[in-house]
């Protein structure tokens, strides 16, 4: 039995009991964890309202944060194989990303502890994620997801006017806002953009961020917890960080981008026996054979501009902690 198959049918029932859980979904939907809310042997994690850890212990400064992304002409081949793909109409918007090797003084786990972000979550020794994005959130049946593109320094001069101007990203947010609607339609009714295109700021090691997000919601079928699992796994993978058209888009990933994303992008989530909280695993860091590797990318359009999305790429190579 396919991965998908096994572990929907398990959130499915778990649901249907109103059992809690949490759950790690990667990129392509082939490796899936579930564990009871409590399991802190293997995973540590918190949402915007819940956690299954109590207390942060005194932690080391970061005395190193040394970064070493992949050439630009490297990421070059991939960027221009995505537009070959783009003007061939096999695409309109694809999430290009790239490794970048980190040398730090921190532990995954001093990462963990000295983050600040809505979403937490360290993986054993396999990864930290400190993500500002929410995947979908599920109220008394109530879905919600809040897609986020768009960043531009904060330091920069009128910042939020100029993102929210910018042509390249707001054409890239609609795409986003309208593939994320389509998603949420295979699962609810009445579905609605309640909120367009609001700024949030993150604080960082190395400086200010503004991310532009939307809000759209859905209601849901009576019967939703006994379709927990399905639910999740209808709108996998996540619209924000694969593109549209998404099959033909992953497609086009996988040439193009040339190595493994793993959990990088997939989802992490937890079911309180009613409600949903979930967040698409971005801002990661994973340990591959003792060295550090931050994940990271951007939304590709017809109107990018490859030493642009290159730098947006190691922009976003950042920890969300401060001396």
């Amino acid at each position: 039995m396919k991965v998908r198959e096994e572990i929907s049918k398990k959130m499915n029932a778990l649901g249907a009991a109103g059992e809690p859980f949490v759950f790690l979904i990667d990129f392509e939907g082939e490796r899936a964890e579930i564990f009871s809310t409590d399991d802190s042997n293997r995973i540590l994690w918190k949402t915007r309202e819940a956690s299954n850890f109590k207390t942060e212990p005194v932690h080391p400064e970061i005395g190193q944060w040394e970064i070493e992304p992949v050439s630009f002409d490297t990421y070059k081949k991939g960027f221009d194989l995505v537009q070959k793909h783009i003007h061939n109409g096999d695409t309109y918007l694809l999430n290009y990303t790239q490794p970048t090797s980190v040398k730090t003084n921190l532990s995954l786990t001093d990462i963990f502890e000295r983050s600040a972000a809505p979403y937490k979550i360290l993986f054993r020794d396999e990864f930290v994620c400190f993500s500002p994005e929410a995947f979908v959130q599920i109220n008394n049946g109530k879905i919600a997801s809040f897609p986020m593109k768009g960043t531009m320094d904060a330091g920069i001069e009128n910042a939020e006017e100029l993102i929210l101007k910018d042509s390249k990203e707001l054409a890239e947010h609609n795409t986003i806002v309208d593939l994320i609607r389509n998603d949420l339609s295979l699962v609810a009714e009445n579905v609605t953009v309640e909120k367009f295109r609001y700024l949030e700021r993150i604080r960082t090691n190395r400086r200010d961020l503004f991310q532009v997000s939307s809000k759209i919601t859905g209601d849901l079928p009576g019967d939703y917890t006994k379709k927990i699992g399905d639910i999740i796994f209808t709108m996998l993978p996540a619209g924000s960080i694969s593109g549209a058209p998404k099959k033909k888009t992953v497609e086009i990933i996988k040439a193009a981008e040339n190595y493994e994303r793993g959990f990088y992008t997939g989802i992490f989530g937890y079911f309180d026996g009613q409600n949903l909280d979930s967040c698409v695993l971005i801002r990661y860091i994973e340990n591959c054979n003792g060295q550090l590797v931050y994940k990271s990318g951007g939304g590709i359009t017809f109107m990018s501009e490859a030493e642009k999305e290159y730098e947006e790429l190691i922009k976003k190579v950042y920890v969300p902690i401060f001396a």
